[in-house]
């Protein structure tokens, strides 16, 4: 019974599923096997040897991706006086206490949001709203910083958050198919250079268990994970 269709077929049988790559191989085999219509998203997904449950062994972090994440990132920033006018001269798309009110009312067009400390407590009243799409500032992100206009100007150049999920797997978009390779492998190194230096005190054993990459529509590619262990 077939699960999945002729073109994906195809893009699968390019690579070897038993196989293990290096990464520019990996990254080279998900270019050339992505068969959509429109510009998919390179992803990556890392299994993780942590036991999320514990507190000392939550992975999370940020990276600024050198090559972009090939999307354009609408940043909010909540801030007044000069924080402000530093925001809006960074490029933040909006800028302003008044879209607390706005978010109550049901607004939520943008993709990050960044926040002075003083002004977390407008933003406490929102959990309920900004939580369950993880648009809430916080400081381990950087996003909730004096430093508004160095904020904006990361995330907007390419910056990511990651967080391991309750299974202990990380996912991160790290650019497009119709991304350079050298780019695509610049991003890649990046990201997982950070995951390494993300390692909990606390984890036993072995810490990258599995590395995969793979476009929006096409199969995974799978990478060794010697150089990340």
């Amino acid at each position: 019974m077939r699960t999945h269709g002729k073109k994906y077929e195809t893009a699968a049988k390019r690579r070897d599923i038993k196989a293990a790559y290096q990464a520019r191989q990996a990254l080279e085999l998900v270019k050339s096997g992505a068969f959509a219509k429109f510009d998919e998203t390179v992803e990556v997904a890392v299994r993780l040897g942590v036991d999320p449950r514990h507190a000392d062994q939550v992975v999370r972090g940020t990276v600024v991706l050198p090559a972009g994440t090939g999307k354009s990132v609408r940043v909010l920033v909540i801030a007044v006086g000069d924080k402000l006018k530093e925001a809006q001269d960074a490029g933040a798309d909006y800028a302003g206490i008044e879209y607390v009110q706005k978010i109550k009312d049901g607004w939520l067009d943008f993709d990050v949001l960044i926040a002075t400390p003083d002004q977390m407590g407008q933003l406490g009243q929102l959990g309920r709203i900004l939580g369950p799409r993880g648009l809430m500032p916080n400081p381990t992100a950087g996003t909730v910083t004096f430093n508004v206009g160095a904020a904006v100007k990361e995330t907007k150049a390419g910056k990511i958050e990651f967080r391991v999920d309750k299974a202990g797997n990380l996912h991160a978009a790290i650019g497009k198919v119709s991304f350079g390779l050298d780019a695509l492998e610049q991003n890649f190194t990046a990201f997982m250079d950070q995951v390494v230096r993300a390692k909990p005190s606390a984890t036993k054993g072995v810490y990258v268990r599995n590395v995969a990459v793979s476009s929006t529509m096409g199969p995974g590619v799978t990478i060794d994970t010697t150089p990340y262990r």
